[in-house]
């Protein structure tokens, strides 16, 4: 799905059509997260240091309506790294505990997959594309994330965006030392992540010129 949904979209139909099948898209992808919540909130398990969109995925997940309804080209220019990156390290190491055919199996799935099948389909179909000043808007960006996760963990003596420990299971950070030096290998990590992101566009560049 990731390649065939945009590259038949992109040679088969109307651009009305390609705009719906996107917009549809970032819809789902948008409210992964605040279905999550609402029901979280409806079973009484609400907590705010779980629950708050102060992990990486959710929100990329929120912001992707942006891009895929509005075209949004500076969310898409951040979004696009974030989403090549450390939401492909997701599905690659799902910091996922509940099997098929769980709710939260599929509201990670969504949430992984359907982000990576939009970046595909918003640069396929809509023609937009990352720029290399993009990989240090993106990296400002996570910083900033970043740190505003860091007050919120402080007040709220939470793990978001697994700044205070390791996530419980098997992930890319259990490579990169003990805390706090692999927030630090991380922040290095993501920038070759971005980098890796980048590749294909600029050996297209490099073609082209």
């Amino acid at each position: 799905m990731v390649v065939s949904v945009p590259l038949v979209s992109k040679k088969y139909l109307a651009e009305k059509i390609q705009h719906r099948i996107g917009s549809f898209i970032g819809i789902i992808v948008g409210a992964n997260y605040f279905i999550w919540v609402a029901l979280e909130t409806i079973a009484g398990t609400f907590e705010l240091n779980i629950h708050l969109p102060f992990q990486l995925c959710r929100v990329a997940n929120m912001l992707i309506p942006l891009i895929m309804i509005s075209k949004c080209d500076r969310v898409y220019q951040i979004i696009y790294f974030w989403g090549m990156s450390g939401v492909f390290q997701g599905l690659i190491t799902p910091d996922i505990t509940n099997d098929f055919p769980h709710f939260h199996f599929f509201r990670f799935w969504v949430g992984h997959n359907g982000m990576i099948i939009a970046l595909v389909y918003a640069t396929v179909v809509y023609g937009m594309r990352p720029k290399v000043e993009s990989i240090k808007n993106a990296f400002i960006a996570l910083n900033l994330f970043l740190l505003a996760s860091v007050i919120v963990n402080l007040i709220l003596d939470a793990n978001y965006f697994w700044i205070c420990g390791k996530p419980p299971m098997a992930s890319l950070l259990d490579y990169l030392g003990p805390w706090p030096w692999y927030i630090i290998a991380a922040e290095l990590v993501a920038l070759v992540h971005f980098a890796v992101a980048y590749t294909p566009f600029y050996i297209l560049d490099r073609k082209e010129n």
